[in-house]
């Protein structure tokens, strides 16, 4: 396994662990958890498709940590 492997795999495997997680009710979609996974997630998949040179998965990865980010900062905000 290629160094982008390994990172690309990491960070697919951080968003699915979100994913089924939230599925089967262990974390809710508005936690900080959820948007944390899928924040470092998408960054690491972003970073691995940056390496691979391939732009539509970087846009994707991209703009998915960036909804995450402020997912996450919206409900910071909120509890406070």
């Amino acid at each position: 396994m290629s160094y982008t492997d390994i990172i690309s795999t990491i960070g697919v495997s951080l968003i699915l662990v979100a994913f089924f997680l939230n599925t089967f009710k262990y974390i809710d979609d508005n936690s900080k958890l959820y948007f944390v996974l899928n924040i470092v997630g998408a960054a690491f998949a972003c970073y691995g498709s940056i390496l691979l040179n391939s732009l539509p998965f970087i846009v994707l990865e991209g703009t998915w940590s960036i909804v995450a980010l402020i997912g996450l900062i919206k409900t910071v905000m909120q509890r406070r």
